[in-house]
């Protein structure tokens, strides 16, 4: 077990390492300094107090993504449907706190929150009961719900909420996750309470999967949902369970966007929000801890807020901030590979050794 925790590190350490060495490659056949271009980026995501507060605004909705993705994964599933989960968490929250625009923040902020989660629940409910009485493939049907949200999404925005607009008036202080002295801390920047709620949930997640008896179920369905049945689990109930979990962590996710960042909902244009498919990148490359998940969502905050600065400063071009951004998920989504010489490597040391002895 302690082998296979460092094992982990170094392939999440060498996804990072060879993501970032390919990035540079791609600048020097372009012409631009990997040197200067970094020094950018890392200036860009923790050079001033501002910055390091753009990071952790930019960290905070995929610390849940991620949590999300790897509560489905340690049971056995892929959810690929974050993204939608997050979308429908985002306008639900946003709605709520549309509906009640005088109440006292103490009691909108929390409906407005649980609204988000239960939102996201209800949404992956659907694949995960599919496949605990069907036997559905969970990747087909969580692709599939993620046009759905979008779709949904940009017809209530235009047809419900508003007048044809595009997009929802914004939300009162009283559903306002921002706190003016932590943004004044970061020079104003748009860092929100959002990080607090998604700092507790990481010690939720870890104390439910590692310290309880529904945690060690959901692990025994994700390795052999047959054995667990054998052994008294109720493997359908687990599944639904895994994938509700999942789908109200992705849509407090969401809500991270709509109460925090940008304070309502706008048309997606037919695009799903980018948190999902990061929190995906976020949990594999935190090897599925909670507290890796903290790590690698700063790592990919900080890209993003980098990469803004990069452009700007370095004088990269965007579309190659991207290609390196890209290229990190790449190898972060490619880890098996590499896992396999490392696991290959330390196999041969334990072969080496067993002989000198």
């Amino acid at each position: 077990m302690y082998q296979n925790k460092w094992s982990g590190m170094l392939v999440s350490i060498l996804s990072v390492v060879i993501g970032l060495i390919f990035g540079a490659i791609v600048m020097i056949c372009f012409n631009y300094d990997p040197i200067v271009g970094y020094k950018a980026l890392w200036e860009g995501a923790v050079g001033n107090p501002f910055n390091i507060g753009q990071t952790i605004r930019a960290a905070t909705p995929l610390i849940l993504t991620g949590l999300g993705f790897s509560i489905a994964y340690t049971a056995g599933f892929f959810n690929i449907g974050l993204s939608g989960q997050a979308l429908f968490g985002w306008l639900v929250s946003v709605w709520v706190a549309l509906l009640m625009p005088e109440q006292s923040k103490w009691l909108v902020l929390p409906m407005a929150i649980i609204a988000g989660m239960l939102a996201g629940a209800l949404f992956a409910a659907i694949p995960g009961i599919l496949k605990a009485f069907f036997n559905t493939s969970e990747v087909i049907v969580t692709i599939m719900l993620n046009y759905v949200s979008v779709y949904v999404t940009d017809f209530i925005i235009r047809n419900v909420i508003t007048d044809q607009a595009d997009a929802t008036p914004m939300i009162g202080d009283n559903a306002s996750l921002v706190i003016p002295k932590l943004s004044e801390l970061t020079n104003f920047s748009k860092i929100h309470g959002g990080i607090f709620i998604a700092l507790i949930m990481v010690v939720i997640v870890y104390v439910f999967i590692q310290r309880t008896s529904l945690g060690f179920e959901l692990k025994a369905v994700g390795l052999n949902k047959h054995g667990a049945n054998y052994a008294g689990m109720n493997a359908k109930k687990n599944i639904i369970l895994a994938m509700v979990l999942s789908g109200a962590l992705a849509g407090l996710g969401g809500v991270m966007n709509g109460l925090g960042e940008f304070r309502n909902i706008f048309l997606t244009n037919g695009v799903a929000p980018a948190i999902g498919f990061d929190g995906m990148a976020v949990a594999l490359l935190g090897a599925l801890n909670p507290f890796g998940i903290i790590l690698a969502s700063l790592l990919f905050g900080g890209l993003q807020t980098g990469a803004t600065f990069m452009s700007f400063s370095a004088k990269v071009p965007q579309e190659i901030v991207g290609i390196v951004t890209a290229s990190i998920i790449f190898f972060v989504g490619a880890n098996y590979v590499i896992r396999y010489f490392v696991e290959r490597h330390q196999s041969k040391k334990a072969k080496q050794g067993g002989k000198t002895e």
